[in-house]
């Protein structure tokens, strides 16, 4: 059975830092790209980074520079950092095991944390 638990989120101030974090289980983590999404009221969910399994990142115009992806596959964990958080930052955020099958949606998805940055 496989489980994405995430941790790490809350409430903070503009300009303030929060770090996620995700602990898989029941996959080949090594092996498996993760994502990050988020979601926010009434919009749809978006990808904000990814992590291949060699670590190669790649991240949404709106937070690059402001938020890292990393991975210790040795925990299977991946983390995602954010610093300068603005108040566009705030939804739910879902950690995701990516689908080997371009264009296809993630396989797996985690319960959510919630993210929310006040003005």
């Amino acid at each position: 059975q496989v489980q994405l638990v995430e941790s790490g989120g809350g409430l903070v101030q503009a300009g303030g830092s929060l770090r996620l974090s995700c602990t898989a289980s029941g996959i080949n983590f090594s092996t498996s790209a993760m994502d990050w999404f988020r979601q926010a009221p009434g919009r749809r969910r978006e990808l904000v980074a990814s992590i291949t399994k060699r670590g190669i990142t790649n991240y949404k115009d709106s937070v690059r520079g402001r938020f890292t992806i990393s991975r210790d596959n040795a925990k299977n964990t991946v983390i995602l950092q954010m610093n300068n958080l603005n108040p566009e930052d705030t939804g739910v955020y879902y950690c995701a095991v990516e689908s080997p099958l371009v264009g296809k949606a993630p396989d797996y998805w985690g319960q959510g944390t919630q993210v929310t940055v006040s003005r």
